[in-house]
């Protein structure tokens, strides 16, 4: 690769991590060519595809970023806890890079790395599951897929109140951490609810949301 396109290459990929941790991965590509200060062919001719730029940029920070919640969440004595941990960290993890949040929903299939990793975080939370149940901690019937499923959601849902109520995915982890638990609930949950016209707002954006 010649010099210049050297240079335009990391000035789109600098462009293209800022951009894609502030708006998630489906940002219009002349966004982030316009950031870089390159044309838009000129992103075309050196990567290519979405996916490709996606697999570059992106991949290798949500492994680091997901792996090591599994990780931390498979070091802890009590498997329980662990399983709270680690689901409250990738929400939060959702909740404050929607990068990370459209990397778990798998919506990029031709992405190989992007769904690789996404094999790689369900293979974890089965783990993360199993070890649970078998502690006794987390009731029998609840599935990597279900846990996967509620991530989905989370997404949604924390894109949705990013601006209104930035926590408020946090109630709905411990109402599921609550429910999933074989143990009665302690405590009151430390996040109130949304008010009605927080409600009514948050309800419209989900249901605009593709």
């Amino acid at each position: 690769m010649r010099a210049d396109a050297q240079r335009n290459a990391e000035k789109l990929r600098a462009a293209a991590a800022e951009l894609f941790q502030e708006r998630g991965l489906k940002v219009p590509l002349k966004e982030i060519a316009r950031r870089a200060g390159v044309s838009h062919g000129t992103l075309y001719n050196l990567f290519g595809t979405r996916e490709a730029l996606i697999d570059e940029v992106v991949a290798g920070l949500a492994a680091d970023r997901l792996g090591e919640a599994a990780e931390q969440a498979l070091s802890f004595e009590k498997a329980g806890e662990g399983f709270a941990y680690y689901i409250e960290r990738v929400c939060e993890l959702q909740a404050t890079d929607p990068a990370v949040a459209d990397v778990i929903s798998g919506r990029f299939p031709a992405a190989e790395c992007l769904m690789a990793i996404c094999g790689r975080t369900k293979d974890a939370a089965t783990r993360i599951i199993e070890r649970a149940q078998l502690a006794g901690a987390v009731r029998p019937d609840f599935t990597a897929e279900d846990l996967l499923l509620f991530f989905g959601t989370n997404a949604l849902l924390a894109r949705a109140v990013a601006d209104t109520a930035p926590d408020a995915w946090r109630r709905q982890v411990a109402f599921l951490l609550t429910g999933l638990s074989t143990e009665p609930a302690q405590e009151p949950l430390s996040v109130a609810p949304l008010a009605p016209q927080q409600m009514y707002e948050v309800m419209g954006r989900l249901a605009g949301t593709p």
